[in-house]
């Protein structure tokens, strides 16, 4: 592995804990430990797993209008925000393709970002250039970041102290104190289970980690069975799912356009997605439920019977809680309706599917 990578505060807890690290946006990540990628994932979706996103951008805005002036960029309602409220949303290009996808809190006298790691320096640099006077971006470079997913996340956060963390509804957010460190949770997470992302600061990281993973309910997991639970989930994966040549539309995420912003049109990329509602896109993302076990893997053609390319796989893998292969990709709004056969071309041979609602596993948040 190259010496010039980054590491996260937890690199050294990692390494101690047998993980398997490889590089993944420009840093030494756990890809898995050694109980594996398929104990991981059954270990999130019954009791409570342990995830190091460290490597994910973190950012507050500062000053009078932020909210406002984060609208200039997202499609996304950021003013409808009440503090301790967060929500996910796209930062958009003029053309409206996706630049990413990142999450937002109103905290009371800022707002808290958190963007892809791959993008982050892309996308504080954007959001900066495009700030008016008396709105401030400071990056939070020293600042780690956990998320503890699983059924028994809650009960776990409640034994380290944590019950305004533990009272949360989904998306809220909160200052809490977890085994007497001070931190901000919120009721997030990537994997379709209830759960919590914890921003703490770096050199409190690996003592806030290993106190959670003291709980007999939290066990180490990495990058691959992060993949696993949010495919099944059918969440997107920037850079695979959705990137600058997909639209809100086409990705399936008309949801995060707030009703206000659909009655203005004044973000980036409006034009194209005000085109794409009205007469309707030339593509969408679908669920796809390959028949027998073989996975159809990223980049996988997707054809129609009689042959005709309809578009490509951009996730797909064994999804371990249904024990059969899942996937992800795009096909033409004819080819795109629950039930439609289609037919994956796995290293050179067709392998029957069908296009499945998502998610594919049942979302477990907090309501």
């Amino acid at each position: 592995m190259s010496d010039d990578l980054k590491t996260t505060p937890l690199d050294a807890l990692h390494r101690s804990l047998g993980a398997r690290m490889v590089p993944f946006a420009g840093y030494a990540m756990p890809v898995q430990y050694p109980a594996g990628i398929m104990a991981e994932h059954a270990q999130c979706r019954t009791k409570a797993a342990l995830f190091d996103v460290s490597h994910m951008g973190q950012a507050v805005l500062r000053g009078e209008g932020a909210a406002a002036a984060l609208e200039r960029l997202t499609p996304a309602d950021v003013q409808i925000l009440k503090p301790g409220r967060q929500k996910y949303a796209l930062l958009t290009a003029p053309d409206g393709g996706i630049l990413d996808d990142f999450m937002v809190a109103n905290r009371g006298d800022h707002l808290f970002l958190v963007v892809n790691a791959a993008c982050k320096d892309e996308d504080f640099a954007h959001i900066e250039a495009h700030l008016p006077a008396g709105v401030t971006l400071e990056r939070w470079d020293d600042r780690a970041l956990l998320a503890l997913q699983g059924p028994s996340a809650e009960a776990v956060i409640t034994r380290l102290g944590g019950a305004a963390a533990a009272a949360l509804p989904f998306m809220g957010v909160a200052d809490v104190l977890l085994a007497g460190i001070a931190a901000i949770a919120s009721r997030s997470g990537y994997t379709g289970e209830d759960g919590f992302e914890i921003s703490v600061a770096a050199g409190e990281a690996e003592a806030l980690a290993r106190a959670i993973l003291a709980d007999p309910d939290v066990a180490p997991a990495g990058l691959g069975a992060r993949d696993s639970l949010r495919l099944e989930a059918g969440l997107c994966l920037w850079g695979n799912d959705i990137d600058r040549t997909t639209s809100p539309v086409e990705a399936a995420l008309t949801w995060t356009i707030g009703k206000r912003r659909r009655a203005e049109w004044n973000f980036p990329g409006a034009e194209r997605v005000r085109a794409e509602l009205e007469s309707g896109p030339k593509r969408l993302r679908v669920g796809l439920r390959p028949d027998g076990r073989a996975p159809a893997r990223a980049h996988t053609p997707i054809i129609a019977a009689d042959g005709t390319a309809l578009g490509e796989v951009t996730s797909g893998g064994f999804g371990p809680t249904l024990n059969a292969p899942v996937a992800m990709g795009y096909v033409p709004p004819s080819h795109a309706a629950d039930g439609t056969p289609v037919e994956l071309m796995v290293r050179g041979r067709p392998l029957s599917a069908r296009v499945s609602p998502m998610p594919f596993v049942p979302h477990r948040y907090r309501r």
